[in-house]
């Protein structure tokens, strides 16, 4: 059976680890996952993700992070733009999350970046998430 939205898996993947104080998660791979994850690396919302290549499938193995009192360090995960409505942005109204405290992540025309990176790019696209 196929699946109709991987993003919101792999969203759900991590919220449901981070619930149940996991160590880490295995998601099935794809290149949209793959720089999604890259982009909560970046922005320090989880420790470090390795591939993990098996006969034909690639799993990315993604390592949580929690704080010192191991509460976790991603407060909320939601998917703003989903298959049956597309949510896009210019350049002049990129999303702010928290007031600058979280992250929106958008598929752009130069790849899958964050909110911060489009603003200093000047750039817009598809929103695909919020983290914070």
């Amino acid at each position: 059976m196929s699946m109709t939205d991987p993003i919101a898996d792999l969203l759900t993947r991590l919220r449901n680890g981070l619930a149940a104080s996991k160590r880490w998660i295995d998601v099935p791979a794809s290149n949209m996952k793959k720089r999604i994850i890259f982009i909560l690396k970046e922005e320090h919302y989880i420790e470090d993700f390795i591939f993990i290549a098996d006969d034909n499938n690639e799993i990315i193995r993604v390592f949580l992070k929690y704080d010192y009192r191991q509460k976790p360090v991603i407060v909320g995960i939601e998917r703003v733009s989903k298959p049956g409505r597309r949510v896009y942005v210019g350049n002049s109204n990129l999303p702010r999350v928290l007031d600058g405290l979280g992250i929106a992540i958008l598929s752009t025309s130069e790849g899958v970046i964050s909110n911060k990176t489009a603003k200093r790019k000047n750039i817009g696209g598809e929103v695909l998430c919020n983290v914070w």
